[in-house]
């Protein structure tokens, strides 16, 4: 017998697919604090992941990471829909990143 630590945020259908694998585990269920701390330690994972994606797994790290900011907006109380008004609004105001503008240095007149 091998018992293998994760001790990390998992979704929800995670322990149904142990189970039917035919492996035990244990799980708790985190409050408030603990689930914020372990969404922000979860989204430093996902970013690893993009970071060392191929292209093909790419798009399949990008969603993983919504999943987890969509988490974090809900325990603040933030819907998709507002973040996308938001997004839409800061994109209106000072636009996206299509034309990848570099920023390399301010020289202020004053």
């Amino acid at each position: 017998m091998t018992i293998k630590y994760y001790n990390k945020l998992v979704r929800d259908k995670i322990p149904a697919v142990i189970s039917k694998s035919g492996s035990d585990y244990e799980t708790e269920v985190l409050d408030e604090k603990e689930y914020i701390i372990k969404l922000n330690e979860k989204l430093n994972e996902e970013l690893e992941e993009l970071y060392n994606a191929t292209p093909e797994e790419t798009i399949g790290e990008i969603a993983d990471i919504l999943e987890v900011l969509y988490a974090l907006a809900e325990t603040k109380g933030i819907t998709v829909e507002e973040i996308e008004k938001v997004r839409l609004q800061k994109k209106e105001e000072r636009g996206g990143f299509k034309e990848r503008i570099l920023l390399k240095h301010v020289v202020e007149n004053k």
